[in-house]
């Protein structure tokens, strides 16, 4: 089975489009074999989206870290009005992205990055629903990397299910954060975490 967090040159491509509505705005989303949740919007992710939508905050700069085609990204950037990064690992996501961000109208950049390793910066909100998939170590790696590209009211919000061990996760990040959970539901949590030290 290919895993959307590796790149695979060989895997054909049959393009599908996905709609999602909030508050009257519809979003279209390119999407295509070998991404994250290829033929619907994965209801982690729109649980996150919806959860920081009702909060009475704004960010002028988001990062979505592991963006798959741009979903989170996109509209919490249409929202917020925010200047959007996207980063991902995965080559065809990236492309997928470029394309939703121009289809979408939001002011964005999506480019590969494996973790951090190619981003510059700091940002008011990073935005990730991890690759469980990929592995504790890899979560840890996005998770606690965010740190260094906090600003300093920045916050870290992400979501994973209950069974994929997000209570290990959270103590493994404690020295870094105060984490709150901000919302359950069907299994998920939405996570919000703001840096101890800045």
């Amino acid at each position: 089975m290919e895993h959307y967090f590796t790149n695979n040159h060989n895997l054909r491509s049959e393009i599908r489009c996905i709609d999602y509505e909030n508050k009257g705005i519809v979003f279209t989303f390119f999407s295509d074999l070998g991404v994250f949740s290829k033929d619907k919007i994965d209801y982690g992710s729109r649980l996150l989206v919806e959860t920081l939508l009702r909060q009475n905050e704004t960010f002028k700069t988001i990062l979505d870290v592991g963006c798959g085609y741009g979903f989170l990204g996109i509209v919490l950037g249409k929202f917020f009005s925010s200047q959007v990064e996207f980063i991902d690992v995965n080559k065809r996501a990236v492309h997928l992205c470029e394309k939703n961000i121009e289809k979408n109208k939001i002011q964005g950049k999506c480019y590969v990055s494996d973790g951090y390793e190619n981003v510059n910066g700091t940002f008011d909100l990073i935005v990730t629903n991890p690759p469980v998939r990929a592995g504790k170590e890899v979560v840890l790696k996005i998770l606690r990397g965010a740190h260094e590209h906090l600003t300093k009211t920045g916050e870290l919000w992400f979501v994973m299910r209950k069974d994929q061990g997000v209570k290990s996760i959270l103590k493994a990040i404690e020295d870094l954060y105060i984490n709150e959970v901000i919302e359950k539901d069907k299994g998920f949590y939405i996570i919000r975490s703001k840096s101890v030290d800045k």
